[in-house]
């Protein structure tokens, strides 16, 4: 069913203005047909199309509910901050496999770390990037792409979480297969180096603050390939696949 994402939803008729019925009038949305409305955070409207004009569609509100592709799961993904266009490729897939939340930060080895001028724009481009992912996945929710400014932040917010992991190439011992199964969980955080990985102390830190560093396997993973891979693990242990 399609869907559309607007923030400001009240009574029980909506209207379609802007990008949104632009995108309608594409998909040539007549009256009597029906579709979704989400306000982006987990809820959604049912909706039947009354009426089409030049500017804008009105909508009738049939049922409001919370989303039903949503997953039961919280998982937020912290990523190091990769070189060029790599968090963009993550943020998209990440959006389309579930993920809550997707968080950038720098650590030690990190060689991309964008200046506070070039950040603003940087965050409003990504942001988009989850939105137009979340709609062409049909979620319910936009997840927020946020940046953290140092490495212990991302460390404090996501031990904060029932389950937080982080992988590491060097650990062997551990697999995320046997951190998943040892004790339940609602939400969890992912965390993930940059190309170069992380160092030993950063490791080391995590661990004092509460992580459970792992494995993804014997093979080494691109920047870019390991938190696909451990969102996409995580998500099927979870019974959402």
């Amino acid at each position: 069913m399609t869907r559309f994402f607007m923030e400001e939803q009240s009574g029980d008729a909506l209207r379609l203005t802007g990008e949104n019925f632009q995108h309608a009038r594409v998909l040539r949305l007549k009256p009597g047909e029906r579709l979704l409305v989400c306000d982006g955070q987990g809820e959604e409207a049912l909706c039947v199309v009354k009426e089409v004009t030049a500017s804008e569609m009105e909508l009738e509100v049939l049922e409001r509910r919370a989303s039903q592709t949503e997953a039961a799961v919280r998982v937020s993904v912290y990523m190091a901050f990769p070189k060029a266009d790599k968090l963009e490729h993550v943020i998209q897939k990440a959006t389309e496999l579930g993920a809550y939340e997707i968080v950038a930060f720098p650590s030690a080895r990190c060689v991309s770390r964008p200046d506070e001028k070039s950040l603003k724009k940087k965050l409003e481009r990504w942001q988009k990037i989850a939105a137009s992912a979340a709609e062409q996945s049909g979620r319910g929710r936009i997840p927020k792409v946020l940046v953290l400014d140092s490495f212990q932040k991302a460390l404090e917010r996501a031990a904060q979480a029932d389950k937080a992991l982080l992988f590491y190439e060097n650990e062997h011992a551990v697999t995320l297969r046997m951190a998943l199964e040892a004790g339940s969980w609602s939400t969890a955080s992912l965390l993930t180096g940059p190309e170069g990985g992380l160092e030993e102390g950063e490791v080391e830190q995590a661990r004092k603050a509460g992580f459970q560093v792992c494995t993804l396997g014997s093979r080494i993973l691109r920047c870019e390939t390991a938190p696909l891979c451990a969102l996409s693990a995580l998500m099927y242990a979870a019974g959402e696949f």
